[in-house]
């Protein structure tokens, strides 16, 4: 590891007070009154041998450290860990490094880690909130640090938000099992009282309003092991004798394809919600609600950093529209 280089180090080689590099450092020549000639001298001679600012000393000057919050549910799930990715790229991009981890809806673990990214000052958080963290993202606005949330919020509490339409890709995934024939429809979703859930669970029971037909749903503990959520839908699918389903999330038809395999029964039509590597290489292909991950990260980053910067006061929701991608796996019902 080289010799951290200092500002009297540029000083010394360069024959002038430490105070002067400063100034040039700082984007103060101007202001001092120093020469553009001095000024290109030392910004060459910086550019040169390397020299990084130290970031700690910089950070106690302006009171920002130019890091970043992320909290996420599960950086192993597709869906946040292309969030993060991309996050963290369009953050580089601005001078801004991010720290991020995963919560698992644990919220103590939540309130654990966002109370130790608030002692190492991060500038601002981006986070998907577990269930019961109100008060502390409510503390977090009190205390002035800048938060997003994003795939799902707090109804009674105004805050920065970006997310997909929930209600309407749900809608449009169970209007679409409808159309291709499938009379028996479940849908499968979390004991949660998120957002994002409720909104699913919404759009699938308006669907099956409009056209007219019995809605069955079945629900899983969050913190349900494999075997358990595997013998819940199998439970479900089978005794209601299902010829499609709605999974609310892709972790949960996952669950039902393992199900499917492991004891035995043919899966019937079915559609997730959010895509998965695996869903395209399966046969048949898994038909998905897409969410526009690119927009959910840029729009995330943008009302950060202009939240950040100071150039906006009123609170900002974005709800973007997600893509239905028929595969296979919703061929039209064969009819006797």
């Amino acid at each position: 590891m080289k010799k951290r280089i200092l500002i009297s180090d540029i000083a010394k080689a360069l024959g002038i007070s430490v105070t002067t590099v400063s100034f040039i450092l700082n984007d103060k020549a101007k202001e001092k009154r120093i020469s553009e000639a001095l000024t290109k001298r030392v910004l060459d001679y910086v550019k040169k041998v390397g020299y990084k600012p130290n970031e700690l000393a910089k950070s106690l000057r302006t009171g920002k450290t130019k890091i970043l919050g992320l909290i996420i549910e599960d950086i192993s799930n597709p869906f946040f860990g292309n969030v993060a990715r991309l996050i963290e790229s369009k953050v580089y991009e601005q001078g801004y490094r991010i720290i991020y981890c995963s919560t698992n809806n644990d919220v103590a673990k939540a309130k654990e880690l966002i109370q130790m990214f608030y002692d190492r000052q991060v500038d601002g958080f981006i986070i998907t909130p577990s269930d019961g963290l109100e008060d502390t993202v409510k503390q977090l606005q009190q205390n002035n640090i800048p938060v997003v949330l994003f795939d799902r919020y707090f109804p009674s509490l105004e805050t920065d938000y970006v997310g997909a339409d929930n209600f309407q890709g749900a809608f449009d995934a169970s209007n679409h099992l409808c159309q291709q024939g499938y009379k028996r429809i479940g849908f499968v979703s979390l004991y949660s009282d998120q957002t994002q859930m409720k909104e699913r669970s919404e759009g699938y029971l308006k669907a099956m309003d409009n056209n007219k037909q019995q809605s069955f749903i079945q629900k899983v503990q969050m913190d349900a092991s494999d075997e358990e959520a595997m013998e819940s839908l199998r439970d479900f699918i089978c005794e209601n004798r299902l010829d499609a389903v709605l999974f609310s999330t892709n972790y949960l038809a996952i669950s039902g394809l393992k199900a499917s395999k492991s004891y035995g029964f043919a899966m019937p039509a079915m559609i997730a919600f959010d895509d998965h590597t695996v869903f395209k290489l399966l046969e048949p292909s898994i038909t998905v609600v897409s969410q526009p991950i690119k927009e959910i990260a840029e729009n995330l980053i943008n009302i950060l950093l202009l939240r950040l910067q100071g150039k906006i006061k009123a609170t900002r929701k974005m709800v973007l529209p997600c893509e239905l991608k028929i595969r296979e796996s919703t061929k039209p019902k064969l009819t006797a």
